[in-house]
């Protein structure tokens, strides 16, 4: 029994990957990037002093741009267009400090650390109160978007396989592309309104503001689901059953929520780690969503985003219909052949 157990276990490559990939990453994650310390915070300085004041901050501050012509509008637009976390504002009356409340760890860090060094004067825009509320609900709409269409789309369409659906779906006067849009429109639409009623209950029930545009949102929710849908389907290409796509979609559901910048920010990742952030896609949606609703950033000063969510989802969904195509033509033909078979056979009859 043991050597039949470990021979059947070989062959579950995928049961095998998961047993050892999750660990794995679980422990490079909570032990190695998992963390809300921020040693780290940008700062731009403007304003007449902007140089005798950039020279007195102390660590964990960065400069990374003294402007001397810039003013408080200046500082302002910089915080909602995320240029940086923290402002300083070195008038010839006083020194003003802006932290972007959207940026939670960050402004926490920035205020403990000015605190210390007795900074007179901080402000805090966006996020007054700092509630965590105000963060996370724009970041849970990607994450119910995410599990829409991952999870949910590549269980729908193993489904089809278990039950013998897709064989019929291959021989239908039905292009692979047109099969593929078919399949995944249902889930787009209930993803749609998953995203609004989080959004309108984030908005009425606890209080977050939304100071953007409406529109902007959507456009970056339609990437996003793109990019979701095309994994759900390639999730769905690769597996032999609904356990199968449960394993692989929780795989890639789990770096998604740890690495994107959701729950711990990613300026508190080590760079080995960080880089991974970088290529997945909740962590450009977590930017727009947070950017339009907490900030009112206009999508001018989101395209690096939306840039990086068009190419993932150019990427996965063309690799997606190819796999799906790829995984309709056998049947078709063996379903042609065989027709090409019978039809020979009755036609050879006397």
């Amino acid at each position: 029994m043991i050597v039949k157990e470990f021979r059947q276990m070989r062959r579950d490559r995928r049961t095998l990957a998961m047993m050892i990939v999750m660990p794995v990453l679980l422990l490079i994650v909570f032990g190695y990037a998992a963390s809300f310390d921020v040693t780290s915070i940008p700062v731009r300085v403007v304003g007449v002093h902007a140089a005798e004041v950039a020279g007195r901050l102390p660590a964990p501050f960065e400069v990374t741009a003294i402007a001397s012509a810039e003013d408080r509008s200046d500082a302002t637009r910089a915080l909602r267009d995320g240029v940086v976390p923290v402002v300083v504002v070195a008038d010839a009356d006083a020194v003003t400090v802006l932290l972007d409340g959207s940026e939670l760890f960050t402004a926490n860090a920035a205020r403990a650390a000015l605190a210390r060094a007795g900074a007179p004067q901080v402000e805090v825009l966006f996020n007054p109160d700092l509630r965590t509320s105000a963060v996370m609900v724009p970041g849970l709409a990607g994450m119910i978007l995410l599990f829409v269409g991952t999870v949910i789309t590549s269980l729908g369409v193993v489904r089809e396989r278990q039950t013998g659906t897709l064989e019929q779906l291959a021989v239908m006067p039905l292009r692979p592309r047109d099969v593929f849009l078919g399949k995944i429109a249902p889930y787009f639409l209930v993803a749609a309104l998953d995203l609004t009623v989080v959004v309108a209950a984030g908005t009425l029930l606890f209080g977050v503001p939304f100071h953007g545009s409406l529109l902007v949102l959507a456009l970056g929710a339609v990437l996003f689901l793109f990019v979701t849908l095309g994994t759900g389907v390639l999730i769905s290409s690769v597996s032999q059953n609904q356990g199968q796509a449960i394993q692989l979609a929780m795989m890639t559901l789990l770096p998604q929520v740890l690495l994107s910048g959701l729950i711990f920010p990613l300026r508190s990742m080590p760079l080995g780690v960080r880089w991974i952030g970088y290529l997945l896609p909740l962590t450009y949606f977590t930017q727009i969503s947070r950017g339009v609703m907490l900030r009112g950033a206009p999508l001018t000063t989101l395209w690096q985003p939306f840039l990086y969510l068009t190419l993932l989802g150019v990427a996965v969904v063309t690799f997606a219909m190819l796999r799906f195509r790829a995984f309709l033509a056998p049947q078709g033909a063996r379903r042609a052949r065989r027709r090409g078979v019978l039809a020979l056979a009755a036609g050879s009859k006397p």
